[in-house]
């Protein structure tokens, strides 16, 4: 039998397919490959603080190789790290966790998608607040559940209300899945208006809340409220966080969930066939980090951050047809920028938002993020995780080749 009849085409999963690459690592890539071409580019694009790791964290990093911490721990993290995390979650979100209802994991993005793959049965629904961050979508497809959008805009500062959720529920719902601070919006989600969801919540004992609470010390507000504090909320909500964002830890890669102990256990039974316990000297870090009082890590840039909040806000607010809200948190602007679309320079016209964020990565070598992929086609979001100089230099390109669209 000729050899060409065992020869197969090389086609990847239908789960591939269905996956979407993240756009925000999409234009980092886009944005690489153009500085390697000579290009002066200002990457605005991902969500990562600009500031090193604390000297203490790293200090105790470099103890724990002295101290041989180079072997495999518990799947869920070591017993030390676990109970630092419960010590933080009563301390600053006044949650009650015993250890085994903690799971350590290599990042948070991994935490959200072992609580999809656990939780999720094909066809589940979630109800996804707009807008949402980018991986949201694409985790939940992988585990075959549907994402169902609940659309805001900047009138409502990007918020959905309790009676916006409820409409969307169907008998397929299974979980509420958001971000506050949010991601890309900034939006900070009050005590009122979480206590107002869950009270609309309890008709529905069968859904589960995941709450990402990655960016609670980048919060402009100083009142930040974990859902998971209201009592009928208790069982259903699951608290995901990490360092990467309040503690310039990106690349350690820990991230970790407070859970009903039934979700914890489920989790960790994912995690220990994928990935198993993530890396024992990222976990010593995040132990220091854990047990530091945050306001003397954080604070110092939190107030950095929101220094460039306003700069960035009083530059964009003088270009016209560009609409913000006041970001309470995080470290983006998402602007409404929809009055620049049907518009052209004579060479080619902006269709939407991705043609826009095109068009000023190309013509004013700024890159960006698409509102789309966050579930708000009419934005762009804007990282501020860089030097006065560089948002400064990144708004007078963008007002320049903007002023060229009629």
């Amino acid at each position: 039998m000729p050899a060409e009849k065992y020869i197969k085409m090389k086609e990847v999963s239908e789960r591939l397919n269905r996956l979407a690459e993240s756009a925000t690592l999409a234009m980092a890539r886009m944005s690489r490959e153009l500085k390697a071409e000579g290009y002066d580019i200002i990457a605005l694009s991902l969500g990562e603080p600009d500031f090193d790791t604390p000297d203490f964290i790293k200090e105790s990093a470099k103890k724990a190789i002295d101290n041989n911490f180079s072997h495999y721990t518990p799947v869920p993290g070591l017993l030390e790290l676990r109970e630092a995390i419960c010590a933080k979650f009563k301390r600053d979100n006044n949650l009650d966790f015993t250890v085994d209802q903690i799971v350590c994991s290599t990042g948070a993005k991994q935490s959200l998608a072992n609580l999809c793959l656990s939780l999720l049965n094909p066809g589940d629904q979630v109800l996804l607040p707009c807008p949402f961050w980018v991986s949201y979508t694409e985790i939940i497809k992988l585990a075959e559940g549907i994402p169902v959008e609940i659309p805001s805009t900047i009138a409502t500062d990007f918020k959905v209300t309790a009676e916006e959720l409820e409409a969307a529920i169907t008998p397929k719902t299974k979980l509420l899945m958001f971000s506050s601070p949010c991601n890309p919006s900034g939006t900070v989600y009050t005590k009122d208006e979480l206590t107002s969801i869950a009270k609309m919540l309890e008709k529905y004992p069968d859904i589960y809340i995941i709450s990402d609470e990655i960016y609670e010390h980048i919060n402009f507000t100083d009142a930040h409220f974990s859902i998971g504090t209201i009592p009928s909320m208790k069982e259903r909500t699951i608290t995901v966080n990490g360092v990467s964002k309040g503690f310039a830890m990106t690349g350690w890669r820990v991230g970790f969930m407070g859970a009903p102990l039934w979700i914890a256990k489920a989790c960790n039974k994912v995690q220990g066939q994928i990935t198993s316990a993530t890396c024992t000297i990222a976990q010593k870090a995040t132990e220091t980090a854990m047990v530091a009082e945050p306001k003397s890590v954080t604070t110092d840039m939190k107030n950095t951050f929101l220094k460039r909040r306003d700069i960035l806000l009083e530059k964009l607010n003088e270009i016209p047809g560009i609409k913000c809200n006041i970001p309470k948190g995080a470290f983006y602007i998402f602007p409404d920028v929809s009055y620049y679309f049907g518009k052209n320079d004579g060479e080619e016209t902006i269709e939407n938002a991705n043609d826009l964020c095109m068009y000023l990565l190309n013509k004013a070598h700024v890159a960006l993020v698409s509102g789309d992929a966050f579930g708000n086609p009419e934005c762009i979001r804007i990282s501020y995780a860089a030097s006065d100089e560089k948002l400064t230099e990144a708004v007078k390109r963008m007002k320049e080749k903007l002023a060229q669209l009629k």
